[in-house]
């Protein structure tokens, strides 16, 4: 459609971003900027896109995503830019790639394949090492060019490996080493990070289970860094925050940083489903006190594909751990033993505050055999299957993974199931719908079509909200928390990052796999539904058919945010 800069939009459906009803208008990009708004604009000499009444809005701001790694090897990050996605916040979690010391390569992309359901593999031939600071890894990041726009993180677990080598693992850190973590987090925001992101979760572990470094931090340590992230009145704290870390405790970090805190990740739980409520009051109660906390929340249901070779499910519940790092004939004996899965049963039965996997059997489906023997079994569920044979279904679950030799696909419904409950939270003031994850767990699920089925599903569908303050929240409001004032709104002035959609059929299609890895390894993909164009910049990176076979690298780092 456009291949410059340059061009006019006639006759579109203008969602502006600010959550105004859309109207009528023609929108002129000149030189990668919106020049005018307006009705009956003159083309120029520029070309002309009729949008023949189809809708435009600005690009969809992911605020979640783990392209940390897989954009040094695929800049045109795969397949956030033909859904819609024109600027992608990478770092979150703390899980960087930088800083990295050569020595710490190895472990860092083991942890990134325990953590974040990546290919070792595929991050060995994948990932240019050809940074070691942080600054570095930004330089290297604007030099290779990328589709979209991106905001990276200085991430914890990677400053605190970078300080205390193998330890960062095994102990709390001295006033010494907090004190050097400092340093190196104040650099990082100098070279224009977006801000500082970790992780308290007991979900997030690293090879062989050992808990992320992050998770290793005291409170002090949090709240050093957080406010030496803040010191030049820039920067959000992200976390992924675990049951042990209190909203109280964030917002006291807010106030000593004078910044906004970014907290993930608010899911409904069904077997807790006033959890993730009580956090959203006491973000609520913390804004009123002039404190400004954010809940990161998804409208997706959080579903997975797994094996049991790699059960990210469950590797958070702690009678797990004696599986986890194990392998071949030491991991089968594990899931194999009595006491295992009686400590496993017990864990589940007992309530919690927040757990990933509930135990809700019902939700957990066999996806795919691997034995032809044990094909009835497809597309049936474990609480199904445990019923008939009157079984266990933690015994039915096992027994048949071990019996494909941990081959068996599963899938299971883990979260946000409850679809009342979701659209309180979305539509939540303090709320910022995010967590599409993109970038990371390739094998286990993709949610980068988050901005179209927020669209689609719940504004279209369920009218949880107009349409204009989808597109809002997926905008204009997540620029204004991270500062970055030139975008996600369409007005003079402002980057021409631009979504051209059909508002009767936007939404993501159903999940496939592709083979486009390093090495041929698979991912799964979605399709846009809907999507008729993608510009950042002004260049078109996306048409009807996807990403364009021609996208150019029209992305920039953005490192400069407002206060």
């Amino acid at each position: 459609m456009t291949d410059t800069a340059s061009f006019l939009v006639r006759h579109a459906q203008v969602f502006d971003g600010t959550g105004a009803e859309p109207a009528v208008r023609d929108v002129r990009v000149r030189d990668g900027a919106i020049a005018e708004v307006g009705r009956d604009l003159r083309p120029d000499g520029a070309p002309v896109v009729d949008a023949g009444g189809l809708a435009l809005m600005p690009g969809i701001v992911d605020s979640h995503t783990h392209f940390d790694a897989q954009v040094t090897w695929d800049p045109f990050v795969r397949p956030s830019p033909a859904l819609g996605v024109t600027t992608a916040v990478i770092g979150n979690c703390g899980f960087t790639i930088a800083p990295c010391r050569p020595a710490d390569r190895e472990i860092t992309m083991r942890n990134l394949v325990q953590v974040e359901g990546m290919s070792l593999e595929v991050l060995r031939r994948g990932i240019d090492w050809g940074f070691e600071t942080f600054p570095e890894y930004l330089a290297l990041l604007r030099a290779k060019g990328s589709a979209v726009n991106l905001a990276a993180y200085v991430g914890h677990s990677s400053v605190r490996t970078w300080v205390m080598g193998a330890d960062a693992t095994e102990r709390a850190a001295t006033d010494d080493e907090i004190a050097a973590m400092a340093r190196v987090v104040r650099d990082a925001m100098a070279a224009g990070a977006v801000g500082f992101a970790s992780s308290t979760s007991p979900a997030h572990n690293g090879e062989g289970g050992t808990p992320m470094p992050s998770r290793l931090a005291s409170d002090a340590e949090m709240m050093a860094l957080t406010c030496a992230m803040g010191e030049g009145g820039r920067g959000v704290y992200m976390v992924t925050k675990g049951g042990q870390m209190p909203v109280p405790f964030l917002e006291e970090m807010s106030a000593c940083s004078g910044r906004p805190v970014m907290i993930a990740a608010l899911l409904h739980n069904g077997t807790n489903p006033q959890a993730v409520f009580r956090d959203l009051d006491a973000i609520s109660a913390a804004n009123e006190r002039g404190r400004r906390l954010i809940g990161q929340v998804s409208c997706c249901p959080l579903s997975m594909d797994f094996t049991l070779a790699s059960p990210y499910p469950v590797e958070g519940l702690a009678s797990w751990r004696p599986a986890l790092g194990a392998s071949g004939a030491a991991l089968r004996a594990t899931l194999a033993d009595r006491s295992f899965r009686d400590a496993v049963r017990a864990e589940l039965s007992a309530p919690a505050t927040f757990r990933l996997f509930n135990g809700e059997w019902d939700k957990v489906q066999v996806t795919e055999v691997a034995e032809p023997a044990h094909a009835a079994l497809e597309q049936r569920t474990i609480a199904e299957v445990a019923r008939e044979s009157g079984r266990d279904p933690l015994d039915v679950f096992l027994d048949l993974a071990l019996a494909e030799d941990l081959r068996t696909v599963f899938t299971a419904m883990l979260l946000n199931s409850d679809e009342d409950a979701v659209g309180r939270m979305l539509v939540h003031p303090h709320a910022l719908v995010s967590l599409s994850d993109a970038g990371a767990h390739l094998t286990f699920f993709n949610d980068a079509g988050f901005g179209l089925h927020l669209m689609g599903h719940w504004a279209r569908e369920r009218g949880t909200m107009g349409m204009a303050d989808a597109v809002r929240r997926l905008t204009a409001q997540p620029a204004s928390v991270f500062g970055m004032t030139d975008r996600g709104r369409i007005e003079p002035g402002l980057a021409a990052d631009l979504l051209l959609f059909d508002p009767a059929r936007v939404g993501r299609g159903p999940k496939r796999r592709v083979f486009d890895l390093p090495g041929g390894a698979p991912r799964l993909t979605t399709d846009a539904l809907g999507v008729h164009g993608v510009w950042v910049n002004g260049r078109q990176v996306a048409d009807a058919r996807g990403l364009r076979e021609d996208a150019p690298l029209a992305g920039r780092l953005l490192t400069e945010f407002a206060a």
